[in-house]
């Protein structure tokens, strides 16, 4: 009796020491291979979306082959899987029927991984433009994308994988952002016109993005056009170029500040009338 208690005994020991062994390996190696992730990313300055993929699918690994086999070190658990294993067609559909999603996610894991859509710390809006935010981490079921007010958005892979994505970072990270603004049909158009050419060329986050034959023909660096003239005002639009979206960003804080202060001294007036204009697709000449 006691022989059979201590055997018992010790099969259970041994279930439960695989599956800490198993956690523990799963720990470290998720560990290593942050640090590894960290280190790769700024020797080689690369895309490190599929360092983070790997990462998430060697812990899944891990976890799949450490209870496998604490299942086989227990003989009650091993019979219990040989029987399942003799309706394997049963199983197989069910098992199919289950994980349907999760292999979907999976799947769709590996495609973004593979075509590259987006990249850790991309720039994304989505979902109709109704969820923007900075791509932190992708896993074997889902992207997670960290939004402006620091919250995490968790969107399943399979589902991302067939939104329509606007990626600021895709390419080229360069933005042209549009300032716009509206003065009083009174005002002198060359004097405001001035005055945005000059807050928009001293800001220190803009770049200059012309050509040398842009240079040669006279150019300018910062292009400002009247957009329109009706009863409500003058409507004008600077045309600044920035490094990427959040330089644009602030860009354009910058230049409601500056610009309001510029048009107190000259006494140049806003109009107070609500404007719901559509959205201009005017493109710089």
């Amino acid at each position: 009796m006691n022989e059979v208690l201590s055997a018992r005994l010790e099969i259970i020991g041994a279930f439960i020491g695989i599956l800490l062994l198993t956690a523990l390996v799963a720990y470290i190696m998720d560990g290593v291979s942050k640090r590894f992730i960290e280190k790769a990313t700024k020797l080689i300055k690369g895309d490190p979306i599929h360092y983070f993929f790997l990462r998430h699918f060697l812990s899944g690994l891990i976890y799949v082959i450490g209870i496998s086999w604490a299942i086989s070190s227990v003989p009650s658990l091993k019979a219990l899987a040989s029987s399942l294993l003799g309706a394997a067609g049963i199983l197989a559909i069910a098992i199919g029927l289950a994980s349907q999603n999760a292999l979907s996610n999976v799947v769709s894991g590996i495609f973004i991984v593979i075509f590259k859509p987006f990249s850790i710390n991309d720039r994304l809006r989505i979902h109709d433009n109704t969820m923007t935010g900075v791509v932190e981490d992708i896993t074997l079921r889902h992207t997670v994308i960290r939004d402006f007010e620091n919250r995490r958005i968790i969107i399943p892979n399979s589902v991302i994988n067939q939104e329509v994505i606007v990626n600021a970072d895709f390419g080229d990270d360069k933005i042209c952002k549009w300032f716009e603004i509206s003065v009083d049909t009174h005002t002198d158009i060359d004097l405001a016109k001035a005055i945005l050419f000059e807050e928009a060329l001293n800001h220190p986050l803009r770049i200059d993005t012309r050509k040398p034959e842009d240079i040669e023909n006279g150019k300018p660096e910062v292009t400002v056009r009247v957009l329109r003239v009706d009863e409500y005002g003058i409507r004008f639009r600077a045309w600044i170029w920035a490094k990427n979206s959040a330089d644009a960003f602030v860009i354009s804080c910058d230049m409601y500040e500056s610009v309001k202060k510029r048009f107190d001294q000259a006494g140049i007036e806003i109009p107070q009338v609500p404007r719901f204009n559509l959205p201009d697709n005017e493109e710089p000449m």
